[in-house]
C-alpha cells in the first residue's frame, strides 16, 4: 500500500500490517493476523485504518489480548459478534512509525517494489513484487524485455540494496536466463 511518492523511489508512509479474521466472544472481539508475524507493535496502537474493499475508515482500539495464534482486538463501537463479523477480511493499515520494526538486512516489501535491478552496471529491470516461497522470499523482476523472472531473495543473489538510490544489485545474472 503506497500513499506517498518522493524522489527516485517511492517512500511508503502507510502499511497493511494485518488482516482481521473471525470474531470471538460475545463483546465484538476479532482475531488479527499480523503480516510480519510480530504483534508487540500492534498492541501499542490506539487507532488503525480498516480497509474493506475500497472503503476505508478509522477504528479506535479499545483492547488487545494475546491469542495462541495471533492477537485479539476489540474496537470502539464494535460490540457484538455480528458487528465483528462485518470486519472479517478487512486489512489493517498504520503509519510507517507503527509498523513492525526492522532488523538488520530486513526491508519492508513496499520499499523494495519498484527498485531498479542492476547487473554489471546496467539496468536489468525492476522489482515488481516479493513473493513467499517454500524456501524463502522470491523477488519478482520485470526485465527490460518485459519478461518476468523470480530470483531467491538471498545474499548469494543480491548484493547492495540502496533504497536512497532506488537500486538493488543482482550478483548472479545467469539466474535470469
Amino acid at each position: 500500500m503506497s500513499r506517498v511518492i518522493e524522489g527516485m523511489n517511492k517512500v511508503t508512509e502507510q502499511f497493511i500490517v494485518g488482516v482481521i479474521g473471525a470474531p470471538f466472544g460475545v463483546k465484538g472481539h476479532v482475531k488479527v493476523r499480523s503480516f510480519s508475524g510480530e504483534y508487540e507493535h500492534l498492541k501499542q496502537l490506539d487507532r488503525l485504518i480498516l480497509r474493506c474493499g475500497n472503503v476505508e475508515r478509522i477504528l479506535e482500539l479499545e483492547e488487545t489480548r494475546p491469542l495462541t495464534r495471533g492477537l485479539g482486538m476489540k474496537f470502539k463501537g464494535i460490540d457484538t459478534p455480528e458487528q465483528a463479523q462485518n470486519l472479517r477480511g478487512g486489512e489493517l493499515i498504520t503509519d510507517r512509525s507503527h509498523a513492525a520494526p526492522l532488523k538488520e538486512d530486513e526491508f519492508y516489501v513496499e520499499d523494495l517494489r519498484g527498485l531498479e535491478v542492476l547487473g554489471n552496471g546496467a539496468v536489468l529491470g525492476h522489482i515488481r513484487d516479493v513473493l513467499e516461497g517454500g524456501g524463502g522470499n522470491l523477488i519478482e523482476i520485470r526485465l527490460t524485455s518485459g519478461e518476468l523472472k523470480l530470483v531467491p531473495f538471498r545474499k548469494e543473489f543480491f548484493g547492495a540494496i540502496c533504497l536512497e538510490q532506488g537500486t538493488a544489485v543482482l550478483l548472479e545474472q545467469w539466474i535470469l536466463t
